[in-house]
């Protein structure tokens, strides 16, 4: 009996690399290929510091090819935590043990990033599986704060408002985050404004009703977010990419909105970011989101049109390679993020590279696993 191969190749046909697989260039970064983990929270950090858990759990997607690998959101502040079990970045002793994972990414060929998160009125909740909703002050919690007065939901903590001069500071907390993020060896970092955490919260009209210059506008809305992007663009090196990863609409009528997202993107670009990472929702739980495969690829579409100097990296329920490919082919994004499909299987990359065709690239203790 005679074993092809690979069932989809016959050893005379050419073999053409796909656009997924190939080098790519994200400013003076030079990746891989064209396939990013998403950032997903682990909740197993204790006093934002990374152990073994993360040191594993990321390490394994190095080894198994990707060529971008963005980690959780990480809390520039203790009070911008999810939960207290989050990453952060606001003490120099959360430095070293990230050290230890860019290390070990680069050791094995893959780039990694950091999410910069602050969670506003989202902060101060159990993790998953702990329970749901609000920890109170007496069970462990903190005061939470926001762009408006308010709760998320019901169970969730009530925010405070931010004062106008506490608003005025966030960008330089987020810019030494960003500080630590370079001397951890991280190749790029992403500042966090979706999903309905703070910066979010500054720019859909339905958690913002300020009336200073932080609200009202969308100019006063996106001011927090365009300061925190220059700020940490002031600190972060100019040769390595910078990325933002924004809710491209509420999916709540009233809310913010793919056109809001298009402007936004413009102004970004000019303001010194590289990629934007395009997601949506989370701000607002009457939101409305029509979950199937690729949902969001059309708002990346949408804003690679009308935003071209911008990289756009598509994420949402991309499960196969051919998905990607087909992203890529047809111009809809210059990247894509995977999240629940790399949790499946950390080495989507090379069993990707097997469906096209062509011979993986393994870690060389890896190597008997070829073809």
């Amino acid at each position: 009996m005679t074993i092809p191969t690979h069932p989809t190749h016959r050893s005379d046909d050419p073999i053409v690399t796909p656009q997924l697989l190939q080098g790519a260039r994200m400013k003076g970064l030079e990746l891989r290929n064209r396939i990013a983990v998403s950032p997903m929270c682990m909740y197993s950090a204790k006093d934002g510091l990374a152990n073994d858990f993360h040191m594993v759990h990321y390490g394994q997607f190095a080894l198994g090819g990707a060529g971008l690998i963005l980690m959780e959101a990480t809390a520039v502040s203790p009070e911008g935590r999810i939960s207290a079990h989050d990453l952060g970045l606001w003490s120099d002793d959360q430095i070293g043990p990230l050290g230890h994972i860019t290390d070990f990414a680069h050791a094995h060929g893959s780039k990694i990033g950091v999410q910069l998160a602050h969670a506003g009125r989202k902060a101060s909740t159990h993790r998953p599986g702990d329970g749901h909703g609000a920890i109170s002050l007496e069970r462990g919690g903190w005061e939470v704060i926001a762009a408006s007065e308010g709760a998320y939901s019901e169970n969730y903590p009530r925010a405070r408002a931010m004062t106008t001069e506490e608003v005025a500071a966030a960008p330089a907390v987020f810019a030494a985050a960003a500080r630590r993020a370079e001397v951890a060896g991280f190749d790029t970092v992403e500042i966090h404004a979706a999903h309905g955490y703070l910066l979010h919260q500054f720019l859909s009209p339905l958690s913002n009703d300020r009336t200073d210059e932080y609200g009202g506008s969308f100019e006063n809305r996106t001011r927090l977010l365009v300061d925190t992007v220059r700020a940490v663009r002031e600190v972060w090196p100019e040769h390595l990419p910078l990325l933002v990863r924004i809710s491209a609409t509420d999916w709540v009528e009233g809310g913010w909105d793919l056109e809001q997202s298009v402007a936004l993107a413009k102004v970004l670009r000019y303001e010194g970011a590289d990629v934007l990472d395009v997601s949506s929702g989370g701000l607002d739980p009457r939101q409305q989101i029509p979950v199937e495969p690729l949902y969001q690829a059309p708002l990346a579409h949408r804003i690679k049109q009308e935003a071209p100097e911008l990289g756009v990296m598509a994420v949402g329920l991309i499960e196969t390679p051919m998905q990607a490919e087909q992203l890529l082919q047809e111009g809809m994004a210059d990247w894509v993020a995977l999240g629940r499909a790399m949790l499946r299987d950390p080495h989507w990359p090379q069993r990707a590279a097997r469906e096209f065709g062509i011979a993986p690239e393994l870690p060389q203790q890896y190597g008997r696993a070829g073809w």
